[in-house]
């Protein structure tokens, strides 16, 4: 390409030459379009523009006086926009040329933000799925943990429950044991009694007091007695007296006629709880000691 736009300004020079040996204008003239035409940045563009104006440069180098001076202005429009023509050619040809510089550029910059979007999209489909799988496990160690616990906590339950049958078992079967000892030593019977939230209770019956009265009946003293003998065998708890009479302070004077039978049968007096109430007493119940577990 470049020995073929050599031969063609080689070509195109040589009528500008011959035309140039005589008059000085056509020469400056065709100096400028040679330069043109010889410069391999612009050799290849503007060809109309150069034909127009060597034309003019050839009209004017034949021109007769009287047309001498616009055949020369012609002349130098046509070289003028030759050079104008070339100068744009070339600079939309640099421009051409940065456009698909640019765009390579672009593409190339796209490449590399596409290439670096996917490695790091797989960099966190990786750390997601780690997590994923961490967390999958941690719930199954929980879910373990959990079950584990419940089994411990179901066979604590289950041998808790079992020692404490077996246990009070054991302190029912101590109390009958401590109950029958008692009975034996003081030679006097313990009054009815039960086990309930409250611990061991024993029941002083309605005849325990005469009505309206706090003395108690030689029976009840009999019995208070016995529980006085059984409190000291083997029952160290608290025990508190509570003595029933629908009249004022009556209530209160029997639960302590019945802590003062105990202390003189030898329990502590301190570990005696005595209080009233003011509530009917029935044939069943006038008083009742509660030792505490």
């Amino acid at each position: 390409m470049r020995i073929r736009n050599l031969v063609v300004v080689g070509l195109l020079a040589m009528p500008l030459l011959a035309l140039a040996a005589e008059d000085p204008a056509v020469a400056s003239l065709n100096q400028r379009l040679l330069v043109l035409q010889s410069d391999m940045a612009t050799a290849d563009v503007a060809s109309f523009e150069k034909l127009q104006a060597q034309q003019a440069i050839a009209a004017l180098a034949k021109a007769k006086r009287k047309e001498l001076d616009d055949a020369r202005y012609l002349a130098e429009r046509r070289v003028a926009i030759a050079e104008a023509a070339s100068r744009a050619a070339l600079a939309r040809r640099e421009a051409d040329e940065l456009e698909r510089t640019r765009s390579e550029l672009l593409i190339e910059a796209s490449r590399r933000d596409a290439a670096r979007a996917r490695q790091e999209a797989e960099q966190l489909r990786v750390q997601t799925q780690i997590q994923a799988e961490e967390a999958e496990r941690l719930r199954l160690a929980a879910e373990a943990e959990t079950l584990a616990r419940q089994d411990a906590e179901t066979a604590l339950t289950s041998v808790a429950g079992r020692q404490q049958a077996r246990l009070s078992t054991a302190q029912q079967n101590a109390a009958k044991l401590a109950r029958e000892e008692a009975e034996l030593v003081s030679g006097q019977k313990l009054p009815a009694s039960k086990f309930d939230g409250r611990g061991e209770i024993y029941t002083f019956s309605g005849d325990a007091f005469a009505a309206g009265q706090a003395a108690l009946s030689a029976a009840a003293g009999n019995q208070a007695k016995a529980l006085a003998e059984y409190l000291n065998i083997g029952k160290k708890g608290r025990v508190i007296i509570e003595a029933y009479d629908s009249a004022n302070g009556v209530g209160q004077r029997r639960a302590q006629a019945l802590k003062d039978a105990l202390v003189a049968g030898g329990v502590a007096a301190n570990r005696i709880q005595v209080t009233g109430k003011k509530a009917a007493s029935t044939r069943a119940r006038s008083a009742e000691v509660i030792i505490a577990p």
